[in-house]
Parts: structure tokens; sequence; C-alpha cells
């Protein structure tokens, strides 16, 4: 699956979730884009919506702080233009059907959250765009998703999902404790669904982040924020700072090169050490020329470059043409018949 120009078979992209840890200020958006540059993530994403068709009026609080954090379309468009001019992919999340359409001229690739898996329109409205889809699965249990895979899939107006929709394992709660965290869900994801699979990291720290690359996730999000002392809006709390988010891409980096290609070969540094680690049949004492040879007369040291262990028949059995010393090579020209 390619996001813009970034390929997720040759790089796992690393993203900086910055959600709605800007509190409704632009300039402090910007500068997480920046912070996040800085720390080496591929891309940004946010949240993108209009709070009347987000939440109910009845949810109080909840609303009004919405109406706080809610960012306009010009907004979207500034942040866009400081991603790219940053070389970073700029990706968000649209809450309604309106917002859909106001991010499709922007973003790289559209997120859908967890808890709107199961919203069908917006579903519809997202997958007839002809941009990626990143697709997180919290909230849902296989069947859940795999019904969410099959909509989305015939909707694609290229009829290509498995090229260009991606599913990301999350657990949906603020934060994951670790024994929830449930790692392994990314490869049955990916055995299930035969698509790029991704984590949205919502545990504390960046462990479970680094560890999903282990298992297979082609993409990481992890929230990001200035300080996850900023204020008691709850995603800075399990959030990755400037620093710690910097750690996360270096170990992210650190965990591909040494999972490298899965092909099992001798690797460049080892080459060096295929004769010399290897044995050789030698005598394992003084024997006359006419000899017959006994498994007791054969012992194995290194180096290798002799006959190798395992070829031991070609000399069992035989009698020695001369004579030979402890410790020297043994080959076939050494004995007749």
């Amino acid at each position: 699956m390619k996001i813009g120009g970034h390929d997720l078979r040759d790089r796992v992209l690393v993203v900086a979730e910055i959600g709605n840890n800007h509190e409704g200020d632009v300039d402090v958006a910007a500068e997480l884009v920046d912070r996040a540059a800085e720390a080496g993530v591929d891309a940004v994403k946010f949240q993108t919506f209009r709070t009347a068709h987000y939440v109910s009026r009845s949810e109080g609080e909840r609303y009004r702080r919405l109406e706080r954090f809610e960012l306009g379309a010009s907004d979207f468009e500034r942040l866009a233009g400081r991603a790219r001019s940053r070389g970073l992919l700029f990706i968000s999340t649209p809450f309604d059907l309106e917002s859909v359409k106001v991010l499709e001229p922007l973003v790289d690739a559209f997120k859908v959250a967890s808890g709107d898996n199961c919203f069908f329109p917006l579903l519809e409205s997202v997958a007839r765009c002809p941009r990626p889809m990143i697709i997180s699965s919290g909230l849902s249990d296989l069947d859940d998703i795999k019904r969410t895979w099959a909509f989305v899939a015939s909707r694609r107006p290229d009829g290509a999902a498995r090229q260009n929709v991606a599913i990301l394992h999350c657990v949906s709660a603020y934060p994951v404790e670790p024994e929830q965290a449930n790692l392994r869900a990314i490869q049955t994801l990916a055995a299930e669904l035969g698509c790029d699979v991704g984590y949205s990291d919502h545990t504390r720290g960046i462990d479970a982040a680094v560890l999903a690359v282990g298992l297979g996730a082609r993409i990481i999000e992890k929230h990001f924020t200035l300080s996850r002392t900023y204020s008691t809006f709850r995603d800075h709390d399990l959030s990755a700072d400037p620093d710690e988010m910097r750690e996360l891409v270096r170990r992210v980096r650190l965990a591909t090169v040494l999972l490298g290609d899965g092909d099992k070969k001798i690797q460049p540094a080892e080459a060096d050490g295929v004769e010399s680690l290897r044995r050789s049949i030698v005598a394992a004492e003084d024997l006359p020329a006419g000899h017959i040879l006994r498994p007791d007369d054969l012992t194995w040291v290194r180096p290798g470059g002799g006959l190798p262990p395992g070829d031991e028949h070609r000399l069992l059995g035989r009698a020695l043409a001369h004579a030979v010393r402890f410790g020297e090579r043994l080959q076939p020209s050494d004995v007749r018949g």
C-alpha cells in the first residue's frame, strides 16, 4: 500500500496522532506539526469535525469542549501546507460527511476512527474518495471488522481494497493497560484480511508501538502532545511528547533493521566464518597405510574446507592408500576402493 510517496512495503509509516491535542488553537497545532517533523515521523494526523454533527448537544460538557477544539476548513488547509513543507504526509479523521468533502483535496489518506468503523454512511463517503483509507478496529471483534472490510471493499472505486485500505489493531480505551493491549491481534488481522495492518497505540509509553512492528505492523500511530501535562484533556496523558516520539521513531527504525527481510540466508557478516567455524573430517590418531577406517578413527576439527561432517560414508570401511598422521584431513583420494 502506498500513501503519497510512502510505500508501506519499504518502510513502516510512523504517524503522530495530534488529534485534538491542539485544543482548538491552530498555532499550537502548527507547532505540533513542527515538533513532529523534528522527531522524525512520516505523517501527522488530525481530527476534523463539525461539533453539531458529531455529538449531541445533550452531552453538555463534552459538546462544549469539542466546540472549543473545533478547527475550520481554512485551518486544515494551513496545517496541510505546513505538514508538506516539513516533508510530512497529512492525514485526518472526518467525523461527519461534510468533513469528508473538506478533507478530500487536502489529505494523503483518510483515517476512520474505531467508533465509526460501523458508521456505514461515513465509510461509504470515504470509500468512494480516491484516497487510501486507514480504519481502526477498536470496539470490534473479528466478525465486526470483517463486515466493515467487506463493505468498504465493495465501495472502493478501483476495486483494489487490499492495495489501498489498511486496518489498524486498536483497543479503544484511554489509556490501555498492558494486559489488554492484545498485540497478537495484529497477526490475526493480517492473516484473516490479507491487507496491510498497523497499530493505533493507546498505551502509555512506546514499548507496545515498537513491539507491534515485530508482529508485522506497517503503520504505527501514536498520540502526540507538546507535554503530557499540557492540560487535563485525557489524550495528553497517553501521548508521546517530542522526546518520546523521537525515541519511538528511532526504535521503530532499529526494529525494522533488526527484523530484516525474513529470507534465511548467510549474512555478509558471517560469510568469513563459513569455513573457519565449520569442521573437517580428520584422522583421530596416526594410522598406517592399508588401515581399514572405522568410526573411532575419525574426529572433526575446525576449520572447514576439507571433507565435511556427514560425508563419513565416503571413508568408512575403506583402506588407507597411505599413512596419515593425527589431525590430518581425510579425503576420498586418501582411501582405496
